[in-house]
């Protein structure tokens, strides 16, 4: 970056932006793995391109609001990380970049109300639960709405399940081979409740005892990667006090997002006093497939039932655990030691399903068109099952197949495990 702007101009997030502008050598390898430049073809709307204009924004020779349009459109889903050979961090830079710019930020009073109201819902269970069920009987309206009102009841679930509150302990069945805590998550509670009681089950069922500690809350991923910087720095906390990494063999999420969002914590506070305080707790993460996959690999996961008819099942990757976690092989080889089932690909796997956080709420047309052709692929598989490790895509993905007629279930990963381990699958 231009000598001429110190870092330390830029906040506490300013040597994180710097570095990744400065990694960039724009070889531009990342733009065929771009959903919105697949989508619009424009040079603005790739990451070369918005890496460009978030360092003419931060030396001031650009103006925030004619920059902005094309870093809206950027879903985060940090395809071009994995295709980067410079290993630039670009998901760091565009939820930095967001960080600092929001409060610069000219919104309309529309805009400013509908992002309080998804920081205000999304990360509150019981109230999303209640939005969500008012949404059903509206439901039946939603062809008739505008776009940015029509998206949330679209991405409905026919029914609102009932929320299962999830008990503090789960116990080991027969002997105890470790100890984790767990994050329950937000929004999943209200739309799929059953993602948790099954993660409960198979981690029991393999001799590992659960704690959910109390205080816990959202992981802040929401917050900060829509520029909510202060309301994430305060989740954040939230969180590092109540986990202590010191009582767990890992600390686990069942939510690609969310478990992105935690192993962030030391990037978002880089610089601030309890940055040691996040990497303890950062290391310690992992996501439910990775630490399953760990008992598989070490032979230590007990045997799953074999499937009553041959099935196949469809793999979804989670943006946000292919691309942020670098986790792919885990929930394959999971899905593989099921006797019976048959795994397939998807095409165009590694490209994004439109959800990302709160992109489909925030960007309905594009996160629509990218639903759509997500789905198109998933069917084209003829699958009986289509798994992902992602509330989001989950609700994305079960979306845009039912608009599509089929049928096909959409699960995710662990659920299809535990109906193995029940023998129901």
């Amino acid at each position: 970056m231009n000598n001429d702007i110190p870092v330390q101009t830029l906040g506490g997030q300013g040597e994180v932006m710097a570095h990744a502008v400065d990694a960039c050598v724009h070889c531009g390898f990342c733009l065929p793995a771009c959903p919105t430049y697949a989508l619009l073809g424009d040079e603005m709307d790739s990451p070369r391109g918005r890496i460009v204009l978030m360092k003419e924004v931060l030396e001031g020779g650009l103006p925030l609001m004619d920059a902005a349009p094309h870093l809206d459109r950027c879903l985060g889903c940090q395809a071009c990380v994995t295709a980067c050979p410079s290993g630039v961090p670009y998901g760091e830079l565009i939820t930095a970049f967001r960080g600092w710019s929001e409060p610069r930020r000219q919104r309309s009073p529309f805009d400013r109300v509908k992002r309080t109201a998804i920081l205000k819902i999304l990360p509150a269970p019981k109230v999303f639960s209640v939005a969500a069920r008012l949404g059903q009987f509206a439901k039946p309206l939603a062809p008739a709405l505008p776009a940015a009102l029509r998206s949330p009841l679209d991405l409905l679930p026919e029914s609102v399940p009932a929320m299962q509150p999830s008990a503090a302990f789960t116990p080991a069945r027969g002997v105890r081979r470790g100890r984790v805590a767990f994050l329950v998550g937000c929004a999943q509670q209200a739309l799929a409740p059953n993602f948790n009681a099954a993660t409960l089950r198979v981690l029991a069922r393999n001799g590992i005892e659960v704690v959910i500690p109390e205080g816990q809350g959202c992981c802040g991923a929401a917050a900060l990667h829509t520029g909510a910087r202060e309301e994430a720095l305060r989740l954040v906390r939230q969180n590092l006090a109540a986990f202590n990494p010191d009582d767990y063999d890992a600390i686990l999420s069942n939510a690609a997002g969310c478990g992105a969002g935690l192993k962030e914590y030391p990037v978002i506070l880089h610089g601030l006093p309890d940055e040691a305080q996040a990497k303890a707790f950062a290391a310690k993460v992992q996501d439910i497939s990775q630490y399953l996959a760990g008992l598989l690999r070490d032979g230590e996961l007990q045997p799953m039932m074999p499937t009553r008819q041959p099935l196949k099942v469809a793999y979804h990757d989670a943006c946000h655990l292919a691309h942020a976690q670098k986790i792919k092989a885990a929930p394959r080889e999971l899905l593989r030691a099921i006797p019976g089932v048959q795994l397939v690909e998807i095409p165009e796997g590694d490209l994004c399903c439109g959800s990302a956080g709160t992109y489909n709420l925030e960007q309905p047309e594009l996160a629509n068109q990218l639903g759509q052709r997500k789905a198109q692929h998933i069917l084209s598989t003829t699958p009986d099952i289509v798994a992902s490790g992602n509330i989001g895509c989950h609700t994305q993905v079960q979306s845009h197949v039912r608009r599509s007629g089929s049928p096909v279930a959409v699960m995710h990963t662990v659920e299809v495990l535990d109906l193995a381990y029940r023998g129901e699958l």
